[in-house]
């Protein structure tokens, strides 16, 4: 070989290389214009309308007030009249979505452990099963438990025709039922109340529970669990200090995660809450979509939900690295 052909052979070497370093920079800048544009651009966009202004009859005009935060924490009628109607509803976001995210791993975690203990093709069939249950929308699970509780056609239909309402009046549980707000007069009722909103909640993201659940309770060693009843230590005793400390991060990780994404629900708060108990989100709705028409006040809502949401996901992260740390 000719010193000529080994110029020559490491000049196209160079010119592969500068090829492949020109395709990866072009993936990057595809990439980062997609993420900006469809990710990052939404949100600043959300940011700059909630310092918009309302203009009365007209829509609204861009602007740079801070009234629709002022609004969101002190009312509308600040300085003469102070309300917390804003505040109250993001509070009971937090409620709904804490109450639910709970629910939903605590009655995930037993089924998730019990599944793990099965035939690889049992849990192989549970698990697409479970999957699949994921493509129904929130819009037809809700239907679906409208039709469940509906009064007319559902469970407090078959209480009254079961007899079970009458037994409830005569035991004297029936007006513990009414003092819940799940009864009235004549027969229980599910909707709308709190209860019907949860169970809904809860049920809407469980499926997601068990399968973010499944990784951590596959890999844990039944060994341990085994030789801790062998010692004598009773079923309780074994989850409570073999089980739950070894889970512990998937378990928190889990509950915030289906907490922020229960923070955002729409449909179930809509159909099975009652006026007095609204959400941050179906408050947007209205003031985007809905009748109110103020689309700055909406954005300055959803601007104050997401920065809740990442406090708490920032609290969740510190618990992490306290957990981890012990």
């Amino acid at each position: 070989m000719t010193i000529a052909d080994d110029i020559g052979m490491r000049a196209d070497r160079g010119l592969d290389s500068s090829k492949g370093i020109n395709a990866k920079a072009v993936l990057y800048g595809v990439l980062t214009t997609i993420m900006v544009v469809f990710c990052i651009l939404p949100f600043i966009l959300v940011i700059i309308i909630s310092f918009g202004q309302k203009v009365d009859g007209a829509g609204w005009v861009w602007a740079f007030t801070f009234a629709n935060y002022q609004r969101f924490f002190v009312g509308l009628l600040w300085p003469d009249e102070v309300t917390f109607l804003y505040l109250q509803q993001l509070g009971y976001s937090f409620y709904f979505a804490i109450i639910a995210s709970v629910l939903a791993v605590l009655t995930a975690l037993p089924f998730t452990l019990l599944l793990t203990r099965l035939r690889r093709s049992t849990q192989a069939v549970w698990l697409v099963f479970i999957l699949a249950s994921l493509s129904m929308s929130e819009v037809f699970i809700v239907m679906g438990w409208d039709i469940l509780l509906s009064n007319n056609s559902g469970l407090p239909k078959v209480f009254e025709v079961t007899g079970l309402t009458q037994w409830l009046k005569d035991v004297g549980w029936f007006q513990t039922l009414r003092d819940m707000g799940l009864a009235n007069p004549r027969n229980v009722k599910f909707k709308p109340s709190s209860f019907a909103t949860i169970l809904t909640m809860s049920y809407l993201v469980w499926p997601y529970a068990v399968i973010l659940l499944y990784p951590a309770l596959s890999r844990l060693d039944p060994s341990l669990s085994e030789a801790a009843r062998t010692m004598g230590a009773s079923r309780w005793t074994v989850t409570r200090t073999v089980t739950l400390p070894s889970i512990r991060l998937p378990l928190l990780g889990t509950t915030l995660l289906l907490f922020v994404f229960l923070l955002g629900s729409y449909v179930s708060v809509s159909v099975f809450a009652t006026p007095d108990k609204q959400t941050t989100a179906v408050a947007i709705y209205s003031n985007i979509r809905g009748s109110n028409m103020d689309a700055p006040f909406g954005s300055a809502q959803a601007v104050i939900l997401l920065i809740s949401a990442s406090i708490c996901l920032y609290f969740g992260h510190l618990l992490n690295n306290k957990a981890e740390a012990s």
